[in-house]
This record gives C-alpha cells, sequence and structure tokens, in this order.
C-alpha cells in the first residue's frame, strides 16, 4: 500500500534499506564541527567535565549502597537528582530562550561545582551521612533542570545550520565517550583513593568547562517579542502538543526513559549483591555500556541525514531490550559484557535519533522550549521510573523487575513502529520548508 501527499510517493513498506549507513565518508569529517573555535573550545571543556561527572556518579551510587545497602535509597537518589527536571525544565525552556545562554551554563557549571566540593569534604572527612548525599542530590536536581535544556539549545548555535546533525553527533560522542571513560576510572579510583576522591577530581574538573565557556565568543538570535514568562511557557506547551510529530517522539521518549533507566540504578546492587563484586567490576560493567554507546555514534555518523532515523529509533529500543531482559540472571560477567554493549548501543542510538529528529522538526525560536520538554521526558520519567522501579524491586526481586521493565520497552518499540507513518505524514510540511523533502521525492527515506 502507498501514500501520496502533495505528489510525493511514500512508501509505507518496511524496509532495512534506510538502516545501513549510506554515507561512510563522513568518518573523515566526523569531527568537522571542530574547526569552528567555538564549538571546539565547548567540546573539550564538556569532555573533561563530563568524565569528572561520570566518575562522581559511580562514587555516589557506591556510597550510599555501601552506607545503607538499601535499593530503595539507591532508587531515591536518582529520583532526587533528577525529579526537578520534570516539574521546572519548562520554565527553563523559557529562560533559555529568554536570556544568555553561555552566562546560564556559566552559573550552572559553578553550582554544580558547589555540590561537589560539598561531597568531597563531607566524604574526606568522614562526616558524610545518607541524609547529606540525599540533600546534595536535590541540590543538583535543580542545578540540572536548568543546565539540560540551556545546554541542548546552546552547542547547536555553535556552528552553522548545515552542520547541525554533526554537532548533535558529535555532543553525543562526548556524553558517550565520557561514559565509556568516567565509570571505569570511577571504579578503579574508589578502590585506589575513595569515593572522596572522585568527588575532588570532579570538582576540578568543572575548571576546564568553565575557563572555555568564558572564552566562548558568539551571537544568537534574540527573541525580541519580550513576553511574560509564564506566557512563553503556555506557549512552548501549545506548541509541542499541536505538533504531532514532537507530540509522539516525546511520549515514546517517556515510557522508555521511565523503564529502561531502571538497569543503571540497580547496577551497584547487582554488582554488590549479586556478582559479589566489587566497585571495579561496576566500573567494567558500565564502560561496556559505554563502548556500546560510542559505537552507536559512529553508526549515526555514517548517515547521510535524518531521514530514516524513525525506523532506526524502533529497531534500537528493540535491541536494548531485549539484551537487558536476562542481564540480572546472568551470574557470569563474561556473558554481562556483550549484553551491556548492546544495551548501550540501543539506549544512546535510540535517544540521539530522537534528538536530532526533535532538533529538525523544531523551529529556532521554539528550540530551548521543545529541548526542555525533552529534558523534561528524558530526565524526569528517568527520575519517576528509578523510584517506582526500586519499590517493585523489593517485592519482586532485580532479575524480574528488569525483565518487566525490559517488556514495556519492547511493546512501547512496537506502539511507535504503528504511529511512525503518521509522523512522517505530518512532518512533510517541515521537510519541505527545511529542503531535506528532496531526498524523499528522490526515494532515498523516510522518517
Amino acid at each position: 500500500m502507498q501514500q501520496r501527499i502533495s505528489g510525493i510517493r511514500w512508501k509505507s513498506k518496511y524496509t532495512l534499506k534506510e538502516l545501513i549507513p549510506n554515507n561512510l565518508s563522513a568518518f573523515s569529517r566526523i569531527f568537522e564541527s571542530l574547526k569552528h573555535k567555538n564549538y571546539r573550545l565547548y567540546f573539550w571543556g564538556q569532555t573533561t567535565s563530563l568524565i569528572g561527572t561520570w566518575m562522581q556518579a559511580v562514587a555516589m551510587s557506591w556510597l550510599i549502597y555501601r552506607l545503607t545497602e538499601s535499593v530503595v535509597l539507591l532508587g531515591t537518589v536518582a529520583f532526587l537528582t533528577q525529579i526537578p527536571t520534570l516539574f521546572f525544565t519548562p520554565f527553563s525552556g523559557a529562560i533559555a530562550d529568554r536570556y544568555d545562554k553561555r552566562k546560564l551554563l556559566m552559573l550552572t557549571q559553578s553550582m554544580y561545582m558547589l555540590q561537589a566540593i560539598l561531597l568531597a569534604v563531607l566524604t574526606l572527612t568522614h562526616f558524610i551521612q545518607p541524609w547529606h548525599i540525599l540533600v546534595l542530590s536535590l541540590f543538583a536536581g535543580f542545578v540540572n533542570a536548568l543546565d539540560m535544556p540551556v545546554r541542548q539549545s546552546f552547542y547547536t548555535t555553535l556552528v552553522p545550520p548545515g552542520l547541525l546533525t554533526n554537532a548533535v553527533a558529535l555532543n553525543s560522542t562526548i556524553m558517550n565517550g565520557s561514559r565509556l571513560i568516567g565509570p571505569a576510572i570511577g571504579g578503579l579510583l574508589i578502590e585506589l583513593i575513595g569515593e572522596g576522591g572522585c568527588f575532588t577530581i570532579n570538582a576540578v574538573s568543572f575548571l576546564f568547562v568553565l575557563g572555555a565557556l568564558r572564552k566562548i565568543v558568539y551571537s544568537e538570535l534574540k527573541n525580541k517579542q519580550k513576553k511574560h514568562p509564564i506566557l512563553e511557557v503556555k506557549e512552548g506547551f501549545h506548541y509541542v502538543k499541536n505538533h504531532i510529530p514532537i507530540r509522539v517522539i516525546l511520549l515514546i521518549t517517556t515510557v522508555f526513559c521511565f523503564c529502561i533507566f531502571a538497569y543503571a540504578t540497580f547496577m551497584p546492587a547487582y554488582v554488590r549483591g549479586i556478582l559479589l563484586r566489587d566497585s571495579s567490576t561496576l566500573g567494567i560493567i558500565m564502560s561496556a555500556v559505554g563502548v556500546g554507546a560510542i559505537s552507536s555514534t559512529f553508526y549515526l555518523a555514517a548517515r547521510k541525514s535524518v531521514l530514516g532515523l524513525g525506523k532506526v529509533v524502533v529497531i534500537t529500543i528493540t535491541l536494548a531490550s531485549v539484551a537487558l531482559m536476562p542481564v540480572f540472571f546472568i551470574r557470569s560477567l563474561w556473558l554481562i559484557l556483550p549484553l551491556a554493549a548492546f544495551a548501550g548501543f540501543g539506549i544512546t542510538c535510540s535517544l540521539a535519533s530522537i534528538n536530532t529528529l526533535l532538533q529538525t522538526l523544531t523551529s529556532n525560536t521554539m528550540r530551548g522550549r521543545v529541548m526542555a520538554y525533552y529534558s523534561m521526558c528524558f530526565v524526569g520519567s528517568s527520575a519517576v521510573g528509578s523510584l517506582f522501579w526500586s519499590y517493585i524491586a523489593q517485592i519482586i526481586t532485580l532479575p524480574w523487575c528488569m525483565m518487566i521493565c525490559s517488556f514495556i520497552c519492547l511493546i512501547t518499540a512496537f506502539t511507535f513502529e504503528r504511529y511512525r507513518p503518521l509522523v512522517r505524514m505530518h512532518a512533510h510540511s517541515i521537510y519541505v520548508e527545511k529542503g531535506i523533502i528532496k531526498e524523499i521525492a528522490q526515494g532515498m527515506g523516510e522518517i
């Protein structure tokens, strides 16, 4: 069956052609955005800082479980770190569209550094208590609620429009490369210098990103129509509500992130309580996730455009779901590592594809607010999911809890596949406006 829209023939038959990398020459240009000084400064500053952040994340999870041996408190820490994003990012998105993004990022990075310093001092002086970790996690959550939409809408202004896809891919490289390196270093350093040492190194790492941000010189289009912030929030909500492709994508993101990130919350309890291993094993497993994640970045870099990313989302959510189903039942580290790598590839590739689709489908004047809703769906739903599934895990055990989470994600992938033709149809006019329709007209792909 075929649908005809404005003279363009749309193939509804599911083929795998669009999933195959079709721009292998892109490997030679994968760092093209780094030719621009502003983006280069952002890239290296964020790389250093995020490695420290992942070290701290591993150390904090290990510390709270070492102090309490409570899976619920593991979920609570993740919940407090992320829940402010669920409620405050719509306002943060309006702020991102209204004020200087570089100065806002310098503020948020300074607050992150303060949190790391407090954690380091309390831990190194042996005054650290579980409630300290909970309070500082909530503090970081409020900072993150402002930082995420600002950062998501900032780095895309540092390159020309033609390099948007490349900039998003490189930003994914930062996130996933730090996920590969940070947990491995963190797991080893916990054994050598303790959690306090990891917190100290993270605090120092923020000096690099603050220095890079100070050197960035850029100009962005200011929103000349200064409206009341509440009106801007409402405007963003109605934009998302009435934009069918964005609305469907955000709903899929919410359900997927609510379930899939339970694996990261439970991992310290799994390593310590089921595998009976130490923190270095936790670092190894999380690094395997990072290997898969960074591999997905190179896969996306080998694609010509956003066309076909909808299919990629379906396949990679399915891959992540299947890979994580048996993980917590397994007692052998060597069997876990390949599954962790496949899960990392699937999770990262699906979310990076969703990010790229949203950046492409959103108008420049609304990007901050739309990316705020993306952050809310991504991080906020993860926060609620972490707390919810930690309670469920106490009733049915960790392995069966992760099995249920993975099964729900699998249903989510099938649901998105059912609605993908509708998303493709409504995205047609946007692709016409942005010139991407030329590729569609030649039959080269679809969403």
